[in-house]
This record gives structure tokens, C-alpha cells and sequence, in this order.
């Protein structure tokens, strides 16, 4: 049963080795998603699943101890899932569970063991759904961290140039991350998500599937869009 969820955005600008002079612009998102993070760890789960996107389609698995890496970015600097158990050589994190790997090393995460998760831009919303009801089931007390961004078409240097859609269908995915409405996420159109270059519709509807039958809250921690890219920070429990 899902018990908690914390959604927090995935650029990898988030990890300040990566945004290098630009690291401040991002402080009040690295501190909402560690108070997001807080929420989860109250919550006492017996397991913890990080849900991103994928490379392709997905589902892709990913076990505690996997790694990931930021030396795309031209940084040395190398991350695990959870506690490094010896599993590196498999397969390596998409940068937004790189990054959610990042966000658990940060905040010293060793409350249950960590799984990851990657689902693709391509997978209908039925099939996220289920796959949600699926995680949901994986243990007695089941936390969510939930990676990805909404739009990037919000300005004119957005790295999706402007669109007028952009900013009404963030504002759509905030109100149903604050108030942890599972029908709204379950309904975002999964098209006009494409072409807004969303990288949350997939992992959020998985977090839709895996909270429906409870009875958790939300609320938004943090909600902006720098760099012309919608990011938005929520607690569930």
C-alpha cells in the first residue's frame, strides 16, 4: 500500500556540480525537495521506489545499488541508488533517477531499501496506471519519490521555445500534485504532454495508479519555472 509520495523535479542542473555558477537559482528547489524527502521518511515505509523517466518506453528496473553518473555533464561525479550493494555493473540510471539518487545521497536516505523504476514518454496512461497499482502492492508500506518536469515550453529560451499551452497545463499538474487528485493526473492528455516535452506525465500517472483506494493529501512545496521549464515539488501522505 502506498503510504507516502514525494514528486520532485529531475534536472540535473538540480545537482550543484552540475550547475556550477548557476547553483542558487535552484536553492528553494533543492530545499523543498529535502523537505519532500522528510515526508517519506516519516512515513516509515518498508520500501522505497523511485520512479523516473525512462531511456525508451520502460518499464526499466533498476536494483538498490545501481548506478549513475554525471560525467555527461563534463562533472566527475558518480551516484547510486540507495546503499551500493555491489550491483554497478548493470545497467546505468537515466539522469532523473541519477538525480533522485543524487537527491536520497543528499538527505542521508537509509530508512528502507530503494528501488528505481524508469517509464517512457510512450507508455498510455492505463499502462502507467497499472504499473502504479503494481508498485503499490511490492510491500505492506510502499514510499514513492516520483522524478520529472513539467513543461519545457514556457518561454522564448525554453529549451521547447514558447507555447501558449505550457503554462495552463502546468498549472493543471499543480493543482493535482497539491491536492493529490489521482483522476486529474490519471486524465493529463498524454499528446499535448509530448509536445510540451513534459518528462512527468508517465511517472506521475504511475504515482496516480499507486495512490488510487487511499486516502493521502497533498501539498506543493514548490512550484516555478526557471529556464523557462516547469518544476514542481509535492508531498503526499
Amino acid at each position: 500500500m502506498l503510504v507516502a509520495a514525494a514528486v520532485c523535479p529531475c534536472p540535473p542542473l538540480l545537482v550543484p556540480e552540475v550547475a556550477a555558477g548557476a547553483a542558487p537559482e535552484l536553492d528553494a528547489a533543492r530545499a523543498a525537495c529535502t523537505d519532500a524527502l522528510g515526508v517519506l521518511a516519516a512515513a516509515r515505509p518498508d520500501l522505497l521506489v523511485a520512479v523516473g523517466p525512462a531511456r525508451g518506453a520502460g518499464p526499466e528496473s533498476y536494483p538498490q545499488g545501481a548506478r549513475g553518473s554525471f560525467r555527461g555533464f563534463g562533472v566527475d561525479l558518480d551516484v547510486s541508488l540507495g546503499a551500493d550493494e555491489g550491483t554497478g555493473a548493470g545497467r546505468e540510471l537515466p539522469y532523473g533517477l541519477a538525480v533522485g539518487a543524487w537527491l536520497l545521497r543528499r538527505t542521508g536516505w537509509s530508512d528502507a531499501p530503494v528501488e528505481g523504476l524508469g517509464v517512457g514518454d510512450s507508455l498510455t496512461a492505463e499502462r502507467c496506471l497499472g504499473i502504479g497499482r503494481d508498485v503499490a502492492a511490492r510491500a505492506g508500506r510502499v514510499a514513492m519519490l516520483v522524478l520529472g518536469d513539467a513543461s519545457a515550453c514556457r518561454t522564448l529560451k525554453a529549451p521547447g521555445y514558447l507555447d501558449e499551452r505550457a503554462e495552463p497545463f502546468d498549472r493543471q499538474v499543480g493543482r493535482a500534485l497539491g491536492t493529490a487528485d489521482t483522476a486529474a493526473l490519471a486524465a493529463l492528455d498524454t499528446g499535448l504532454a509530448r509536445e510540451l516535452k513534459v518528462s512527468g506525465r508517465a511517472p506521475w500517472q504511475v504515482l496516480a495508479g499507486a495512490a488510487e483506494g487511499t486516502a493521502l493529501g497533498g501539498a506543493v512545496l514548490y512550484e516555478d519555472a526557471p529556464y523557462g521549464v516547469g518544476y514542481v515539488v509535492a508531498a503526499w501522505s
